[in-house]
């Protein structure tokens, strides 16, 4: 199976989506619903999906394990948003997890103010929690958080992470440290895995080149593997800077020196294990 890891739908007439200001988002200030997203997904033979929140909300979490739940299987898990510091968290994961395919909890940690944000102890205990409801958690941090989040996946060992967008790397400026060491770090502890997404809005969006931005992907790869990587198109975020196909076209230029078990794995085979999809 071929499997887009990541990939957001939202709809502005029932709530909005605070951080879509400016006139730089505008391309995509707009609903995205299943049936925008069916037809990228059947021109590039993609068979199943993880649909990711995107607002702190848990009744949008609740909205999209709905459209799951109502997909057919094509969207076959939903990371959604809970309230990490929330002391009922483990009956919100519960109720959550009985209203459709929940497999993982993300929160916008790359907004917050305070780097260790992440090592901060009641977000360790509902990292733990997440964890104990057999659930992944999806990082999503900058380059500067990784430290925190580091020294907090080494703590929590029975929690599964995965880190969205490679944390961010400074592609449009070049940037490479500390970005690849902090990376390098993170892969090394064994219960984490990376989404090799959301690349392309961190180079120039009108300018970038598969050049400039496969030597961050490679490095990806060669910090995790093949079994700890996940293909994750980030649409329709990523339409600010290149269509599906371009996506989807990079990620394959980056495995195609790969077996072609590895390189499945990359494509679907990596996301449907670790998300523990059906």
């Amino acid at each position: 199976m071929r499997i887009d890891a990541h990939h957001h739908l939202w709809d502005l007439e029932r709530r909005p989506q605070p951080w879509l200001t400016g006139a730089a988002l505008d391309p995509i200030a707009r609903t995205f619903r299943p049936a925008d997203l069916l037809p990228e997904l059947d021109e590039h033979g993609i068979d199943a999906t993880v649909l990711v929140q995107s607002s702190s909300s848990l009744d949008e979490t609740r909205e999209l394990l709905a459209l799951a739940a109502a997909s057919g299987g094509r969207i076959a898990g939903v990371v959604g948003w809970a309230d990490l510091t929330d002391p009922a968290l483990p009956d919100v994961l519960a109720s959550l997890a009985a209203a459709g395919p929940l497999v993982g909890i993300r929160h916008q940690v790359q907004d917050e103010a305070d780097p260790d944000w992440l090592a901060r102890a009641d977000v360790v205990a509902g990292l733990a929690a997440v964890g104990a409801a057999g659930l992944v958690y999806d990082l999503l941090v900058t380059h500067d958080q990784l430290p925190a989040a580091t020294a907090t996946v080494r703590a929590l060992p029975g929690t599964r992470f995965v880190l969205d967008h490679g944390a961010k790397p400074a592609i449009a400026a070049g940037g490479r440290e500390p970005w690849a060491a902090r990376v390098t770090d993170l892969a090394a502890l064994p219960n984490t895995a990376c989404k090799l997404s959301g690349l392309v809005t961190e180079a120039d969006w009108e300018r970038w080149r598969p050049a400039d931005v496969l030597p961050y992907a490679r490095h990806l790869l060669d910090s995790f593997g093949p079994d700890r990587l996940l293909f994750g198109s980030d649409w329709p975020v990523c339409t600010l800077a290149g269509s599906y196909g371009d996506v989807l076209a990079l990620a394959e230029e980056a495995v195609a020196g790969l077996p072609a078990a590895d390189r499945a794995a990359v494509l679907g085979g990596t996301a449907a294990r670790v998300y523990g999809l059906g």
